[in-house]
């Protein structure tokens, strides 16, 4: 299995607008989880301007998949997306684990 990224870049209105689309979003979300594809999302705050979205999977089909039905994106929360295979190699769930020769 793969990693893959998704950044989310939040439009101006996205914190205001946010309540009305989030049970929708937290819904498609955890049903992901479910289904074993995504494994942490949440947003950066300090600016609160970015969401980021970890998910696995044998390519980026199940991101594109989540993307074309995410109401965050499909309301305008999300002024623009982009998904990146994050090539995880340190840590029990890496997709490729390098060890230290030593």
């Amino acid at each position: 299995m793969k990693h893959y990224l998704l950044f989310l870049d939040f439009s101006e209105t996205y914190e205001a607008r946010r309540p009305e689309f989030r049970d929708e979003h937290l819904t498609k979300a955890w049903a992901a989880v479910d289904r074993g594809e995504l494994i942490l999302a949440g947003a950066l705050t300090d600016p609160l301007d970015t969401g980021v979205i970890l998910f696995k999977g044998d390519n980026a089909d199940v991101v594109e998949k989540f993307v074309s039905e995410d109401p965050y994106i499909n309301n305008g929360l999300v002024r623009s997306w982009r998904i990146r295979e994050w090539a995880t190699v340190v840590g029990n769930e890496a997709s490729s684990i390098v060890r230290p020769k030593t």
